[in-house]
């Protein structure tokens, strides 16, 4: 039985896994990472591969390779990461690091990436060679699939749509420094940013944000605005209007038969409804296999991404030998 080791490295932590060729997973263990800079990512991510190899291990299999699914901008034919973000940008060499460390194939890739190759190996990409997978999660982020192979880029950096304005006047700020961007709207960050932003207006509801710790729970605002509270009825629809017209932009710009969903955002049945209900069918008409909630666990895409990177950027230098 071949495997792959996954790791999944995130804004908060970093869950590694051994998975095997039909994606399913053998083990994993769940590190806890904050917010570093590349130089500290990459010591905790070597420390912790390693207490893995020590503590749950691979039993008498030896893993054909390693794949890491990174955030950021990850040159994956070099094997560099080359930044996190504007303000955390370090270019390292880290899939050599890994090998020359622990002795095995190492493969890189932006992590949304990763979940868009794990869509094609075992997900509903197996169906399809032209679809869009939307990661709408604490960010938004997407991969797109033409003729079977995934674009990258010329600096890594396609797939970054939630950084697009999408008809949705929320008057919020995005980091990115643009104003109304469908990630500070409809992202897990941008329910946060819209709550405080607009929950004067609302005095009367029933949301706790002044008392909060940490970013409001989306969970929280779903059960709310189906009580008919007046304020996560306006975040709902704002969001619901803003992932349905991103859907509609990136099914103009790359005709997909298939439109993929992944992240806590879009997996509740209510919501996706309602997102549904947003998309004009004439847009639609050529996505023929529809938009669909991704098959793969929300809780282990990034972990099956990274294997799946390990899977197939491995068989493809085996092929080129």
């Amino acid at each position: 039985m071949h495997t792959f080791l996954g790791l999944d490295f995130g804004g908060t932590k970093l869950l590694i896994g051994e998975v095997d060729s039909t994606g399913k997973i053998l083990s994993h263990k769940r590190y806890t990472t904050g917010y570093v800079n590349q130089h500290s990512a990459i010591e905790i991510i070597k420390a912790s591969l390693g207490d893995f190899l020590r503590t749950v291990g691979t039993g008498d299999r030896m893993p054909l390779a390693v794949g890491i699914g990174l955030i950021g901008r990850v040159d994956t034919r070099q094997g560099r990461w080359l930044q996190i973000d504007l303000d955390r940008s370090n270019p390292s060499d880290l899939a050599h690091e890994i090998y020359n460390t622990f002795g095995m194939p190492c493969y890189l890739a932006n992590d949304v990436k990763s979940a868009t190759i794990a869509e094609q190996c075992w997900g509903h990409g197996r169906n399809s060679d032209n679809f869009v997978y939307i990661n709408i999660g604490t960010g938004i982020a997407a991969g797109t699939v033409s003729d079977g192979r995934l674009i990258a880029g010329s600096h890594f950096n396609a797939g970054e749509v939630g950084h697009t304005q999408v008809g949705v006047s929320a008057g919020v700020r995005c980091g990115c420094g643009r104003t109304d961007c469908v990630e500070a709207i409809a992202s897990g960050i941008g329910f946060d940013y819209c709550a405080r932003l607009l929950a004067p207006k609302y005095p009367d509801t029933a949301l706790e944000i002044d008392t909060l710790v940490g970013r409001v729970d989306v969970r929280k605002v779903y059960a709310l605005a189906q009580q008919g509270d007046r304020l996560c009825n306006v975040l709902v629809e704002n969001a619901a209007r803003g992932i349905a017209n991103l859907i509609m932009n990136l099914v103009r710009m790359s005709d997909p038969d298939t439109v993929v969903l992944g992240g806590g955002i879009v997996s509740d049945p209510w919501m996706f409804a309602k997102i549904q209900s947003m998309l004009h069918a004439h847009t639609m008409r050529f996505v023929t296999n529809g938009v669909v909630i991704t098959e793969l666990n929300p809780a282990y895409a990034g972990l099956l991404g990274a294997a799946a990177v390990a899977m197939t950027q491995n068989a493809k230098i085996l092929a080129e030998a």
